[in-house]
């Protein structure tokens, strides 16, 4: 499917605004974190279009990709495994947050284009270095929080353009075409 050229321009200010977030680690000698997150964001890109083109709703299936995670955090705050300053905020993650933006994130190509239910999944490259502080008392970089802001602005500007657009298109076709 082709997307629109409003979110052409939008998924480009984003990629811009990952630019920010992780110009700092390039040519740190993290090869394998960068290879990592490249298969990551693939594999994220073949599951949204086989998502898509199924047309099936897929919101339920995510929330079983959840349980592996879910066990892992809680073996990691029972005291036999790795010690975090806030272990709750890992199981609380685990338990209400992945489970609920999973499911989003699977239901959204039945409702919005494949584009823009990826545009979604970059709100993950936000978060991430707030969970880290809240987690861990590591506080995000000046570039993790440009670029962050870059994303949300982005992605809010993007989706009020749409809201805007679909009314407009409802107020059309009610004009031309009265019940």
């Amino acid at each position: 499917e082709r997307p629109r050229l409003v979110t052409i321009a939008a998924m480009a200010i984003m990629i811009l605004g990952v630019l920010v977030i992780v110009g700092g680690s390039v040519g740190t000698g993290k090869l394998f974190g960068d290879f990592m997150a490249l298969c990551s964001a693939f594999f994220i890109a073949v599951a949204i279009t086989i998502s898509r083109a199924s047309g099936k709703d897929m919101g339920f299936t995510s929330l079983v990709g959840v349980l592996l995670p879910l066990a892992l955090a809680v073996f990691m705050v029972s005291g036999e495994g790795f010690h975090v300053n806030a272990p709750w905020w890992i199981v609380f993650n685990g338990a209400i947050i992945m489970p609920i933006s999973f499911f989003c994130l699977a239901a959204g190509p039945k409702y919005i284009s494949g584009p823009e239910v990826a545009m979604f999944y970059l709100l993950e490259t936000v978060l991430a270095p707030v969970w880290v502080w809240m987690i861990f008392a590591e506080a995000p970089t000046r570039n993790s929080l440009i670029g962050g802001g870059i994303l949300i602005v982005t992605l809010t500007a993007h989706s009020l353009w749409q809201l805007h657009e679909g009314r407009k298109r409802r107020a059309t076709l009610a004009v031309a075409h009265p019940a």
